[in-house]
């Protein structure tokens, strides 16, 4: 499905800790390649999960690790300079929509100036390309179903996709000024083993292994493009060995938006409980719906989502019931 251009031999991941960037390190480490990972493993979340997915790479005599702050430019050049990659995976970011509204200058911080610093030690060490972690809540409220590269994006409803929207356009400023070939891929909402425990699916799976009550906001009407981490990791190994890239803006979904009603269904199946439902009205920050239109993933990426929503959700029950003695704590 992808090839790495033969000069792309060693790749630098920021956010190599991370829920998706862990997947990603594995992914090219398998492939064969060296990998410098970077991250802050910082305590927006419990550190374990993350100390634990970068115990497991580390296990590779491929796999470089520093620990570092993409924020704080001065080291973060010295690693780029010393490694000298080949190419740059940025996954690193503050995540999280609700959390934006409690602490904005963390999204400012990691996401806005963490990217033009990425970008910066790229100019400065002549790195051929950048692969760009950017977000589906950047077509905020947008009524046109299904979202699309082309539509207009300047009316976030979050500070988070503010900043994610805000980093492809440092991308682009860069692209523009010093030719840097750069793929932004829009993720929606991407799920599965050794994930977020911030995120709604896993706080679903805790809190009804202990018989607690689950928020479903928008009253479990809310539809979501869940994507697998799997296909996630397939398209953006795409956009990495892509030969004639320049800038471009890709959606990775899952191609089928499902409501989180039936979700909920899923999980209570794979784990065998019911759930307490606590139905609730929308949250500020947050879109009824959304749904992407990979059709040009699909045409330049060789993209094609292949895991279902049933079939993710029952691995990601596998996984959760098989370490839900510390993943519950």
């Amino acid at each position: 499905m992808y090839t790495l251009a033969p000069k792309i031999k060693k790749i630098l991941v920021t956010g190599s800790a991370g829920f998706i960037g862990f997947h990603v390190v594995r992914k090219l480490l398998e492939q064969g390649c060296a990998v410098v990972g970077v991250d802050s493993l910082n305590t927006y979340y419990d550190p374990t999960l993350k100390d634990h997915r970068n115990d497991i790479l580390k296990h590779s005599a491929q796999y470089t690790f520093y620990k570092n702050d993409v924020s704080e430019f001065d080291a973060f050049l010295a690693v780029v300079e010393k490694e000298k990659p080949d190419a740059i995976i940025h996954l690193a970011a503050q995540a999280g929509v609700r959390y934006s509204l409690q602490n904005p200058w963390a999204y400012e911080q990691a996401n806005t100036l963490g990217t033009i610093n990425v970008f910066e030690a790229t100019r400065r060490c002549s790195i051929d390309r950048v692969i760009l972690a950017s977000s589906s809540s950047v077509y905020g409220a947008n009524t046109k179903i299904p979202f699309s590269e082309g539509d207009i994006t300047d009316s976030p409803v979050s500070l988070y996709a503010a900043t994610k929207k805000s980093c492809e356009l440092v991308a682009h400023t860069y692209h523009h000024l010093y030719g840097i070939k750069v793929a932004a891929l829009r993720f929606f909402t991407v799920y599965g083993e050794y994930y977020r425990p911030d995120m709604a699916l896993f706080i679903f799976a805790k809190r009804i292994l202990q018989n607690q009550p689950i928020d479903l906001f928008n009253y479990g009407k809310m539809k979501r493009d869940f994507t697998y981490i799997d296909d996630i990791v397939d398209g953006l190994m795409g956009a990495l060995g892509k030969k004639d890239l320049n800038y471009e803006i890709y959606n990775l979904g899952g191609d089928n938006p499902v409501e989180l009603e039936y979700v909920v269904e899923l999980l209570e199946k794979g784990l065998g409980r019911k759930a307490i439902k606590n139905y609730m009205s929308m949250q500020p920050g947050d879109v009824e719906v959304t749904y992407a239109d990979i059709t040009k993933a699909r045409s330049e990426l060789g993209y094609i989502p292949k895991v279902s929503i049933e079939e993710g959700l029952s691995r990601f029950c596998v996984w959760f019931l098989e370490n839900k003695e510390w993943l519950s704590k």
